[in-house]
Formats: structure tokens, sequence, C-alpha cells
């Protein structure tokens, strides 16, 4: 059985800032709606939003869960920014290890992405004019190797996450990176349809690579006006451009009869990425997180 794990970003809780004035979930209640809607693992949120040592594992185990992965970007096409950042790698590493010691049967995976730019920050959807040469792919694709194999070395598996506003976003760039590393990818539905690809085709593509889904819905108008208005990835989430499964483009019955027809035995992971807003329903993010989990229930 795939295990289905939900994620403090479908709370507003990650990066970003939250809008003024509105306070996000923190982390008991975070565990506690998807304990209560039928989640066994959550992603790790900001480092430290869960705990770290003990509390991290009791904080798990009060609500029935394990920690299925957690977001770590590094500026990899930045020799420089990248040097500074990785000696950080560790004290990052240490959350997943922490929290391997409760279930040592499925660990974590790091799920390494990439920081991205300035310029492909503001141009969702990227494009050949925004995309890295080869040259520059040859220390780039060295780096994310550096972090795979230091990941690694700490007794964990890492996986590569394809997202909007990164020099990793475009079906042709994830082709590339697959071809120049060794890494398992995270396949995320939503991203990939921003990145202009389809989820079937992608999973088809790059299944023997994937060992961590990302699963979300979206509305591809949304995402086609911002790229359209040159607006940013903040845009992206505040727009409601992903939604609970049936309200966007997703090919839901498509994609989950693929991942089972392929026996995929990794993480399933739920994201309904948002950034709340002033007078929003209070009550509204659990029962997304109950549709989602009840449309997962055909095949899980």
């Amino acid at each position: 059985m795939i295990p289905v794990a939900g994620a403090p970003v479908s709370f507003g809780v990650f990066e970003l800032r939250p809008e003024e004035g509105v306070e996000l979930a923190g982390p008991d209640t975070v565990c506690q709606v998807l304990q209560d809607t039928g989640y066994v693992g959550v992603d790790m949120g900001p480092v430290g939003f869960l705990g770290r040592g003990a509390e991290l594992r009791e904080r798990l185990a009060r609500h029935g869960l394990e920690l299925a992965g957690g977001w770590i970007d590094l500026p990899y096409a930045d020799q420089r920014a990248f040097d500074e950042r990785f000696a950080e790698l560790d004290g990052i590493l240490d959350v997943f290890v922490e929290a391997a010691e409760a279930s040592p049967q499925r660990l974590p995976l790091p799920t390494l992405a990439c920081s991205g730019s300035a310029v492909r920050q503001a141009n969702p959807g990227g494009g050949p004019e925004f995309a890295l040469t080869d040259e520059q792919w040859k220390p780039y694709a060295d780096n994310v190797m550096r972090a795979v194999e230091h990941v690694r070395a700490r007794g964990l598996e890492p996986t590569f996450h394809h997202h909007a506003c990164t020099y990793v976003e475009t079906p042709d760039e994830i082709d590339e990176l697959l071809s120049r590393t060794d890494v398992g990818l995270t396949f995320d539905t939503g991203h990939l349809l921003l990145g202009g690809g389809d989820p079937l085709t992608g999973w088809r593509r790059w299944r023997q690579r994937i060992n961590h889904l990302h699963l979300k819905d979206a509305k591809v108008a949304v995402l086609d006006e911002v790229v359209k208005g040159k607006g940013d990835m903040r845009a992206v989430w505040a727009g409601r451009a992903f939604v609970p499964f049936g309200e966007g483009d997703l090919d839901l019955d498509g994609i989950m009869n693929e991942v089972i027809a392929d026996d995929f035995d990794g993480w399933l992971i739920v994201e309904q990425d948002t950034i709340p807003q002033l007078g929003d329903d209070p009550d509204q993010i659990a029962r997304d997180h109950h549709t989602n989990r009840e449309a997962l229930k055909k095949w899980l």
C-alpha cells in the first residue's frame, strides 16, 4: 500500500511569508488535521517547524505520522553561493536523521531542489532564453551530485524536485538533469503543468527515476494568466492555482492508474499549495484535506 502524506505547504507554511495579519497553523494543528483525515505521513516544512530531536519524534508518534520528506533548496548554478549554503546541509540533514530514528523501515527523503534565480523567479514556465547553457550545466550537475553524495553519506536517499521558477522546471530541463546525474526524481504534477509538461506523459517518460510523488491538482488557466502577465510564483500561489482534486485540470484517474499499475512504492505526498488570505474560512483547509484524501480511496 502506497503511504499517503500531507504537507505544511497546504496550510500556507513554507518559505514565503504569509499575508499581513494572517496567522498560520502551528505544527500540532497541521499534524492533527492530517491524522484526522487519514494521512500517515507529513512533509517537514521549514526546518524546525515540527520540532527537533525528542520533540519531533514525540510529535510524530502522538499523531501517528512518519516524516516523508522535506525541502532543501541549494543554489547549484552559483558556485560561491552553493559552497556557502552547502556548509549548512549537515544541520538540515540532522532533522531527517532524528526523525528516521522513529521510523527506520521507511526513511524520509531529503528533497533537493534548485534555488533558481531572480530571472527564473520572475518568469514561471521558463523558456529557452532563461535556460542554462550546455557549459553551465556541467558545474550545475556536479554540484547536484556533490549534494546527493553527501546525503547518501548520512545514510539517506535523496530525491530531486523539479520546480517552477528554477533551472529544473521544463520537461527538457528535467531530462537534462536526469541525464547528467543519478538522483531520483520527485515527480510533481502541479509544477509539471506549470512547466509546460503533461503529467501522464511525464510519468511514463521518467517512471524509472521517480522515487517520490507530489500529487496536486491545478487550474492551468490560472497558471497561464500568471505566465502571460509576467507574474511571479507568489502570484501563482496567491491566485489559488492549486485546488482540491477534481477542481483543476489534472487527470487524477489517469495518473493514479499509472502509479498503481507501475507498483510505485514510494511516498505519495498530497499538496495543495496556498497562501492563506484574510477572511478565509478557517475550516476550509481541513475540508480540502478530507476531500483530497477521500478522492484517493479509489486506489489507496
